[in-house]
């Protein structure tokens, strides 16, 4: 694809970071209201599958991480889904520990800023190449 088509899809990624974001910022806050922690088993097991698919996936993208928005959207993602499962792994055993919602909340707290921040690297990035794209275009 062309950059205006590569920088187009990578900004609609760059959008659906942030309401992903959003969504488990969201999604934490609601959880506060209920006083049931989270299965520490199911979360430690679901956290150490999802680490090894995304590591697997996060070191087949780590050479084109420096690409164009598109690619870094991608690269991202799988950065920070493997981040986010090691999280969790940590915060299953600080749920087992404690009983308490605790560090689910935290982690999941941290996962939401960790998105918004990636959907803001790339809708930036995203954001010049358009401009960039739309200037090299030839007008009629």
């Amino acid at each position: 694809m062309g950059l205006l088509q590569r920088a187009r899809a990578a900004l609609l990624k760059g959008v659906c970071m942030g309401v992903f974001g959003l969504f488990v910022l969201g999604s934490a806050a609601w959880s506060l209201q209920s006083s049931a922690p989270p299965d520490a088993l199911t979360m430690g097991v679901v956290g150490f599958l999802a680490l090894l698919v995304n590591v697997g996936v996060a070191l087949m993208l780590y050479a084109y991480r420096e690409g164009d928005a598109n690619m870094r959207s991608v690269w991202l993602c799988s950065r920070n889904d493997a981040i986010g499962n090691l999280a969790v792994m940590v915060a299953a055993l600080g749920v087992f520990g404690s009983g308490t919602a605790w560090p689910d909340l935290v982690v999941a707290a941290v996962m939401g800023v960790l998105a918004l921040g990636g959907a803001w690297s790339v809708l930036r990035q995203a954001s010049k190449e358009l401009a960039l794209a739309k200037n090299s275009t030839p007008k009629a």
